[in-house]
């Protein structure tokens, strides 16, 4: 019996120095394995997983948007009062769910063009309200009428039609409207070959971002992603020094072996500038 049980002893001892052995080789060996298969897999190139989803992508992505509703509009423009406003909202819509076109890949320099196509589906489900929801907001033909054109004898032109029209600094506008546009009475009213149509984000809807021009991944896998020009240009021309740069990535996706001390930068075309993401905390979204 003493034998047997010495004999196991040494036999158990045995394998596990083995299995150690073999897993201190194996350990290194596997994880060079899965960081050769992922920065194969990455690249922005056909045949790829992350080219599949980067083309298309797989994650839904919403925007929201808040407005402020003016409380005292009469008072506004009456004694020039300070304005008070109401936020509503959020008004939530699904964007970037069209795939990229027109991709061109350039292995030259390793990069790739894509068009964005534009569309917002209105989501009532992660809303406050409706589409049709009415507030009152500002003017913005109205108010950006003078700005533009500031001669005296066009703006006395431009005060008329907008008398002649009923228009005013304010006036109400439901939420559909504000944010993708309305043919306004003043504009139309114009004597000249202008667009009548206003709103924020108008033209969106059946339009396309870009050309962006992204590099590939496939010399410098740190790189995936990552922007190289927007509509040719590395510069915007709107804002001073760093702030008009282009960089960082279109925020669809981002290069692999992310560390958590990394600032994640992205550009927005939308607020016609970059910027970036700071890691606060980890967060669980699973269910028990």
């Amino acid at each position: 019996m003493g034998c047997d049980r010495n004999c196991g002893l040494i036999a158990g001892a045995v394998i596990g120095a083995v299995l150690a052995v073999f897993g201190g080789i194996l350990m290194p060996v596997g994880d060079m394995l899965i960081e050769r298969t992922i920065k194969k897999e990455v690249v922005l190139e056909e045949g790829t997983i992350a080219y599949q989803n980067w083309v298309k992508t797989g994650t839904e992505v919403y925007r929201q948007f808040w407005i402020y509703d003016v409380q005292n509009p009469q008072e506004v423009v009456a004694n020039s009062s300070k304005i008070k406003v109401k936020q509503r909202g959020p008004y939530t819509y699904r964007v970037r769910y069209l795939a990229k076109k027109n991709i061109t890949h350039d292995p030259e320099n390793h990069t790739v063009s894509f068009l964005q196509p534009n569309e917002a589906i209105f989501e009532p489900s992660l809303s406050a309200g409706t589409e049709n929801d009415t507030w009152t907001v500002l003017n913005l033909a109205v108010a950006a009428a003078p700005h533009l054109y500031p001669n005296a004898f066009v703006q006395v032109v431009l005060n008329s039609l907008i008398k002649k029209s009923k228009s005013s600094m304010f006036q109400k506008r439901t939420v559909k409207e504000l944010l993708w546009g309305y043919k306004d009475p003043f504009l139309s009213l114009v004597p000249y070959p202008i667009s009548t149509t206003v709103g924020v984000f108008f033209p969106y809807n059946n339009t396309a971002d870009g050309v962006y021009t992204v590099f590939s991944g496939k010399d410098n896998i740190s790189q995936v992603a990552i922007i190289d020009t927007y509509k040719g240009k590395k510069n915007l021309s709107y804002w001073p020094s760093y702030c008009d740069m282009i960089n960082g990535t279109d925020a669809a996706s981002f290069p692999p072996f992310v560390e958590k001390t990394r600032v994640l930068r992205f550009f927005s075309s939308d607020i016609c500038r970059k910027t970036c993401v700071y890691f606060t905390s980890s967060f669980s979204t699973c269910k028990s």
